[in-house]
């Protein structure tokens, strides 16, 4: 699965984007969140505040609590501001 950072989630990780494998247990973007978490201090900056966090998934915006079934790729970002 290929995971892409946006805006300050890329800063915060230090990478635009990984090619990951996790678990069969991390179903959900919420649950790959807190799995990416674990995996440095710039990722757990990263995902500190979920509520700040926008999820697509194979670039269709989702829910944090949807499925990922078979995700090629998943993407987070902070809300988008129209102007």
């Amino acid at each position: 699965m290929r995971v892409l950072y946006f805006a300050w989630l890329r800063e915060k990780t230090g990478v635009g984007q990984e090619e990951l494998s996790p678990p069969a247990e991390v179903n959900t973007p919420r649950a790959l969140a807190a799995w990416l978490a674990g995996r440095g201090p710039g990722h757990a900056a990263a995902f500190a505040n979920m509520a700040l966090i926008r999820c697509a998934v194979d670039r269709e915006f989702v829910d944090l609590d949807a499925t990922l079934g078979g995700a090629a790729e998943v993407a987070f970002f902070p809300p988008v501001t129209g102007g």
